[in-house]
């Protein structure tokens, strides 16, 4: 690849290097808050500029910002745009270049108080930032007209009855009234019935036009080329709480019009986007309704006129995402996970061999977060091991940003590489292994087994903060993708279907096995957490094995009748395992780290979110509750006004400090700094 930058660059970078060089020192748990994460890329009409975000801590305050900075196509040059106290998002140049937009709340009072989040605008000629929408129920997405004179939004329902909120003469909350199927959803709270709307915005006449009144959700708006038509993503057959079953759908984009449904599958069809010529739609076309989260999702290509879908990716049996169009409307790219890297591909629209753009698994192995196309080319958002996600060109592999410069050159990183294991029953385990730093062959290191959520997910050659900071604390880390995770097929990924934690833990198991045999890892110290589905593996595995000798059980689930109405997975519960009083035993075949509590033995910290509405703290209570009854050494964790992910900058230091003391405590392990 071709990895020429201007002169200058090269030798301010070569300076900070060797500067550090002799001083680099070992990630910590404060170090979270120097990371710059760079997000939400887009490019200009032209081609010659990349606009992005740039997400930062402020650990004084205890809070994250963004701002938006732009970049030229060479890379020669970049500016930051945005310098506000709160946060940007969603960059998007308008078609004729005149504006750059983005989302924001802003303070719209005198005493500063946050209004719903508004498109703005910037004039890129010069001056502030202004508000174009005044939408009551903020929007959360947008696109621009291919004629730059109207927005397509995404907005939610306002609150109901906040009139007469406001005039009675007392601030009593009224009832929450529930009758939803589905009425719970993590950081949204109690769904009521409000719901997502398309809506055409006029710039200039500032006017609101609602495409898409009833009773459902619509998202994912996209534009035709002619500016006439917006397909977007619903789900509309019955009660949509009751199945996934989203479809894509085409309106006209003006006042009255009735929308077409395009597509017939009865899994979830996502992510719309026209053609250049405008009489083709790629799209997303996810498993069937029963392994519906667990099979890969794959492209698919429909005529504007409806029809039988092409399906030129159908014998790839990894999961797509992100189609975009090529400038010829010819060929489709896209993202796709194939064991532990994420590439973009390319394939005809009509089929044929599928391409691996980038990035070069031998030579760059990485994983592709995001990428947009653009007049010049392609550019991705792009993670490997010891450096998060910077902006790169696609089609030459110029890196087009270093805002982490600073810290990569300052740290001695773990080193991390990827690791085969072969179970028992011949199965393949793929996991990542990350080294401490100054890691000695021939000795034995205590090891923790970093287990990802999901389940359908997996552990790559990406940065990996976790890791890199447990590894700096002197412990080996592996991270197994276990049988449920995606990137190496369907049936690897369905092979857990209905049986959480049997599979998944053999895996598990298997990876450290191999570590132990090789020498690697010190059997006596041995520890394993997770967050999530991480953490539900942890409660397996220790419930399975009494080899670990400390645990991390963060934001966790055992007991799963108690899941049951309690969080936002009810369709999966049912689908899956059936219903609880016609079929209690699935429930209790996968709940045996609660019901069969005392065959743990492992000193284990539970840590959860108070609000959690995705797997909510009754949950880590329970498991709490039954080992301090046990007499097992445990301790819970809550972390107040937090949600399903930690997003107070403090609560996420204090998380990894404890993790990294309850390891030292429980595997007696000295570390060395």
């Amino acid at each position: 690849m071709n990895r020429s930058r201007p002169l200058t660059l090269i030798f301010l970078l070569l300076s900070v290097v060797f500067a550090t060089a002799q001083e680099r020192r070992r990630f910590t748990p404060s170090d979270m808050h120097r990371v710059r994460d760079v997000s939400d890329l887009t490019i200009a009409p032209a081609g010659d500029w990349v606009a992005y975000v740039v997400r930062t801590t402020d650990p004084e305050k205890d809070r994250r910002g963004s701002d938006l900075f732009m970049v030229r196509w060479d890379g020669s040059s970049r500016i930051q745009l945005t310098h506000s106290e709160g946060g940007e998002s969603r960059p998007r140049f308008s078609p004729d270049g005149a504006y750059l937009s983005f989302i924001a709340a802003r303070g719209d009072d005198e005493d500063g108080a946050s209004s719903k989040s508004q498109v703005w605008l910037l004039d890129r000629s010069g001056g502030e930032a202004r508000q174009l929408t005044a939408v009551e129920g903020g929007v959360s997405s947008y696109d621009w007209s291919p004629d730059s004179s109207k927005l397509v939004l995404v907005v939610k329902d306002p609150e109901p009855d906040t009139e007469a909120e406001e005039t009675a003469p007392h601030d009593t909350p009224k009832p929450i009234v529930i009758d939803r199927y589905q009425f719970k959803r993590d950081r949204e709270g109690y769904l009521g019935p409000r719901y997502q709307r398309i809506v055409v915005f006029d710039i200039e006449a500032k006017t609101e036009t609602v495409l898409t009144p009833g009773d459902f959700d619509s998202t994912q708006p996209a534009w035709s080329p002619d500016g006439k038509r917006i397909a977007f993503t619903s789900k509309r057959e019955g009660d949509p709480d009751r199945h996934r079953n989203s479809d894509i759908y085409v309106i006209e984009a003006r006042a009255g019009a009735t929308p077409r449904r395009l597509t017939d599958w009865k899994g979830p069809d996502s992510q719309p986007t026209f053609s250049p010529d405008g009489a083709w739609i790629a799209y997303l076309q996810d498993g069937t309704p029963k392994y519906s989260g667990y099979d890969p999702s794959q492209l698919a290509i429909v005529s504007v006129d409806g029809g039988a879908p092409l399906l030129p990716t159908e014998e790839l049996d990894r999961s797509v995402s992100r189609p975009r169009w090529s400038t010829d409307g010819s060929e489709v790219h896209f993202l796709f996970v194939d064991d532990r890297v994420r590439f973009v591909g390319t394939v005809g629209k009509d089929g044929g061999e599928i391409q691996r753009t980038f990035p070069d698994r031998n030579t760059m192995p990485g994983v592709v977060r995001s990428y947009e196309t653009g007049a010049k080319g392609a550019a991705g958002l792009v993670s490997t091991p010891n450096r998060p996600p910077e902006i790169y060109r696609l089609s030459d592999g110029l890196q087009l940003t270093d805002e982490n410069a600073e810290l990569v050159a300052a740290i001695d990183w773990a080193t991390v590489e990827g690791v085969d294991s072969v179970g028992k029953d011949g199965v393949r385990v793929g996991s990542m292994l990350v080294k401490p730093p100054g890691w000695e062959a021939g000795i034995p290191y205590p090891t923790i087994a970093y287990i990802h959520g999901g389940p359908v997910g997996q552990d790559g050659f990406e940065f990996d903060a976790m890791s890199q900071a447990l590894a700096a604390a002197g412990y080996l880390v592996v991270s197994p993708n276990y049988r449920g995770s995606n990137g190496r097929g369907r049936e690897f990924s369905r092979a857990i279907y209905a049986d959480w934690g049997n599979l998944e833990i053999q895996d598990i198991h298997t990876a450290v096995d191999d570590l132990v045999e090789r020498g690697l890892s010190d059997p006596d110290r041995l520890g394993i957490g997770g967050w999530s589905y991480g953490g539900m593996n942890t409660n397996y595995a220790i419930a399975t094995d009494t080899r670990f000798r400390a645990a991390v059980s963060g934001a966790s689930i055992s007991n799963m009748i108690t899941g049951y109405g309690t969080d936002q997975y009810v369709w999966q519960y049912e689908n899956e395992l059936g219903l609880p009083w016609e079929g209690i035993e699935n429930y209790l075949k996968i709940s045996y780290p609660f019901f069969e509590a005392e065959r743990i033995k492992t000193p284990t910290l539970f840590m959860c979110g108070e609000k959690d509405f995705n797997v909510p703290l009754i949950n880590s209570e329970q498991m709490y509750q039954a080992l301090r009854s046990l007499g097992i050494p445990t301790r819970l964790v809550i972390y107040p006004g937090q949600f399903h992910g930690l997003s107070k900058p403090s609560y996420i230091q204090d998380r990894i400090e404890r993790m990294i003391g309850w390891y030292d405590d429980h595997l007696q392990q000295v570390v060395s700094n």
